[in-house]
């Protein structure tokens, strides 16, 4: 089974215009996401397996490390508990 990255039902993704930043919202805390974060985590919508993320993020951003760097990602967010 491929892994489909999803926001927890508790998580909201949020781009917050005042800091000029993505956050992800939990209940009693905010997480500021620093660097491409914010993009990564807009593609995990439920349809897309984590492949498909990876080769949509090497298209827009040739050379970048993403096959190596945004599964790790994605793996703390749900370790986290922020994805599921």
């Amino acid at each position: 089974m491929t892994w489909r990255p999803v926001l927890s039902r508790s998580v909201v993704f949020r781009h917050d215009r005042v800091r000029g930043a993505d956050l992800l919202v939990l209940p009693e805390r905010v997480v500021v996401l620093q660097g491409n974060a914010g993009s990564i985590v807009r593609l995990c919508d439920g349809v897309r397996d984590v492949d498909a993320i990876v080769a949509e993020l090497a298209e827009r951003h040739p050379g970048a490390p993403v096959a190596e760097e945004v599964p790790v990602f994605l793996g703390r967010l749900r370790k986290e508990g922020w994805l599921k």
